[in-house]
């Protein structure tokens, strides 16, 4: 039985979970033994979905939302992502979404992930694309860079990685997206907030989009996941990429 938490139901979140899948299912061959680490892990929100290639183990330092993942029966702990209390080469699969941006020392995480991953392991990452975009969402999220994909590219050789696929994500949310910060920059920015979203369970505030525009941008990601998994996009608010050991 498939599994739907309210984060499922964002546009984002769902354009975010369909770029990853698709990449994923063209690189990662089935394997139900394979050990997968999702590093800041919050309340366990993607676990169902990783849970696909193998047995998830999540970490996050904040110990709030991890009460929230142990309810829902996931196998968690607290900790640092630059100081990950694993064994080296234990991991087939890292997932670091959404994760790096918030930790001051981010070649630590790099390296750590790096160090965990067995050979011939992969690290999916997702990241906020392009410092010109920084708004008040970054704020709320405590976020301390944005990147482009030549630099995320670059850092994760710098630590080894063997990169295998990066992409813009969000290209055709772009125009909009960079319009809108571009318009508020200098303005009171709304509160981020959404009935949906309980701050105890959820890291990441998202903006509240109606109905409509809710399933519109859900569509348009469908379309672009399918491309993200053959194709590098050439800008987008955010960046994923797969790297090998």
């Amino acid at each position: 039985m498939q599994v739907m938490l309210e984060e499922d139901k964002h546009w984002w979140f769902a354009s975010r979970t369909r770029a990853i899948l698709g990449l994923l299912d063209r690189f990662l061959p089935a394997d139900s033994q394979r050990l997968v680490l999702d590093v800041g892990c919050g309340a366990g929100n993607m676990a169902h979905h990783l849970a696909h290639y193998g047995r998830v183990t999540g970490i996050d330092p904040n110990p709030k939302p991890l009460r929230v993942a142990r309810a829902r029966g996931l196998n968690v702990r607290e900790g640092s992502a630059d100081a990950l209390p694993f064994a080296d080469n234990t991991f087939g699969l890292v997932a670091l979404l959404d994760t790096v941006e918030h930790v001051p020392n981010e070649i630590g995480v790099f390296a750590e992930c790096h160090r965990v991953l067995r050979p011939g392991g992969h690290l999916l990452v997702t990241v906020p694309a392009l410092m010109w975009l920084w708004s008040q969402n970054d704020v709320i999220n405590a976020h301390q860079r944005r990147y482009t994909a030549p630099e995320l590219t670059s850092k994760l050789q710098q630590q080894g990685f063997q990169v295998l696929h990066t992409s813009y994500n969000n290209f055709f949310a772009f125009p909009l997206a960079a319009g809108l910060i571009l318009l508020r920059r200098g303005r009171a920015e709304p509160k981020l907030a959404s009935p949906h979203f309980d701050e105890d369970a959820y890291q990441v505030e998202m903006e509240a989009a109606s109905p409509v525009v809710n399933a519109l941008l859900s569509s348009v990601g469908k379309v672009e996941a399918a491309l993200i998994s053959r194709l590098s996009l050439p800008i987008g608010t955010s960046i994923i990429c797969l790297a090998r050991k």
